[in-house]
């Protein structure tokens, strides 16, 4: 299959093209590099330099490919910035996904997979694990965005049969993870703590987050590409029918978090605390029963593993 990543230079995109490479799909990417790096491309894929805004560009690259599905990784993905500048977030977030379903239109491609956001699209959660058909209730712009995204994705579904599975992640962490990509707390606490320096949590760290490790992510982007088809054959009634969630179902409070970092390294680790930030959530985890009905998806690395696999590669980006 030829398939387009959007942000196949970032964290979870490049994991995303290295399978969808091993897996013999001829794969293109286009990436701006504002958080992606040239270095975490795979030499395989074809890469264009620009912007998913960039409607020409866009345009002229579809054009030339014929791509059979597009896999949609490419965000602007800090809730701050979005609180911020909601302008800049709705320009990359929301009219970036629209100038890709013009393009995907005018060249007759069926097949789209969303990269939505189970963490921050339904809001303070009424139930935990967080369904699918929860109430959405999104507190940021970034949040409010993803959930736009995938109405629209349910337009084109019903008005020129666009074939969509949106994954909605919990908070994703492992190996790439950078400061300037999507850093989560893990990655963040991972690089200050392999420099021995101390940490900052924002809040009282009773905050709870659903973490999930990046080979975990790309397999269910692997599974939602191989049952696509058969997923979209039956009806849509709403985003939710066509919605998975994909993380591990389990809570995880930034304060036990650092005393998993604290067993790992052997060693007691510092924090001070902070104001809790703008935008953020008290409470995730999601509800994964429906990914593993349909699409046949199991959470395979415990954070203890995922934890210890992440530290490594931040030592080895230390001596780099």
């Amino acid at each position: 299959m030829r398939i387009l990543v959007t942000g196949g230079a970032g964290f979870i995109g490049s994991h995303v093209v290295d399978a969808y490479i091993a897996g013999g799909h001829a794969v293109t990417v286009i990436d701006n590099l504002s958080t992606g790096y040239r270095e975490f491309l795979n030499p395989k894929a074809h890469f264009y330099q620009a912007d998913i805004t960039d409607r020409p560009a866009v345009r002229e690259i579809f054009a030339r490919e014929h791509f059979d599905l597009v896999n949609h990784h490419a965000a602007q993905g800090d809730v701050r910035v979005s609180v911020a500048d909601p302008l800049a977030d709705a320009r990359t977030n929301i009219m970036g996904l629209l100038t890709l379903l013009d393009a995907c239109r005018e060249f007759s491609v069926r097949k789209f997979i969303l990269i939505s956001s189970g963490g921050v699209i339904y809001g303070e959660p009424e139930e935990l694990p967080i369904p699918e058909d929860a109430p959405k209730k999104p507190i940021s712009p970034y949040g409010v965005a993803k959930l736009a995204s995938e109405f629209y994705l349910f337009s084109a579904k019903q008005t020129w049969g666009l074939d969509y599975i949106a994954l909605r992640y919990a908070n994703v962490y492992g190996p790439r993870q950078t400061p300037k990509s999507e850093a989560t707390v893990i990655s963040t606490f991972a690089r200050a703590l392999a420099r021995h320096q101390s940490v900052t949590i924002f809040g009282d760290g009773q905050q709870t987050r659903d973490f999930v490790f990046v080979s975990d992510v790309v397999a269910a982007n692997l599974l939602a590409t191989e049952r696509l088809e058969e997923i979209n054959r039956a009806p849509a009634r709403s985003i939710d029918d066509l919605a998975f969630n994909i993380g591990t179902g389990r809570e995880t409070s930034v304060n036990e978090l650092l005393q998993r970092f604290s067993h790992a390294l052997g060693q007691p680790c510092d924090a001070h605390y902070a104001p809790p930030r703008p935008g953020e959530l008290q409470r995730n985890a999601l509800d994964i029963s429906k990914a593993q009905r349909v699409l046949g998806f199991v959470p395979k690395v415990s954070l203890e593993e995922g934890l210890a696999k992440t530290l490594e590669w931040v030592r080895l980006e230390s001596l780099a």
